[in-house]
């Protein structure tokens, strides 16, 4: 149950950015739904992955270039997801810290507390 709760903050919080971000675009709430899906399942296998091999750059920019990853897995998503579109780099960059803060606010609000 937790998991769709994460899935519908994330999914909401996605499709309210894109009223608020120009560079993001999606053709519907479904399509936030499957960008929420698709991102929950590149969480799991790429961003280990990018993390792992971009160590190196983590440590030497004390933990910011954990922000780039995090908007190359929006521009991996958006790749394949078809409903949603970002502009660039930048904005997924911008998204990608947007959504962070947002959907973790949101989730401390929702979930249930253990």
């Amino acid at each position: 149950m937790n998991l769709i709760i994460r899935l519908l903050v994330t999914a909401v919080a996605a499709y309210l950015l894109a009223y608020i971000l120009p560079g993001i675009h999606f053709t519907g709430f479904g399509g936030a739904l499957i960008f929420a899906i698709v991102l929950g399942i590149l969480n799991l296998i790429v961003t280990p992955i990018l993390k792992i091999l971009g160590f190196p750059l983590t440590i030497i920019t004390l933990g910011l270039f954990s922000l780039v990853i995090n908007a190359i897995v929006i521009l991996i998503a958006d790749y394949f997801v078809d409903s949603m579109t970002v502009d660039g780099f930048l904005w997924a960059f911008i998204f990608s810290i947007a959504l962070s803060f947002i959907t973790s606010l949101l989730g401390g609000l929702i979930s249930p507390k253990d």
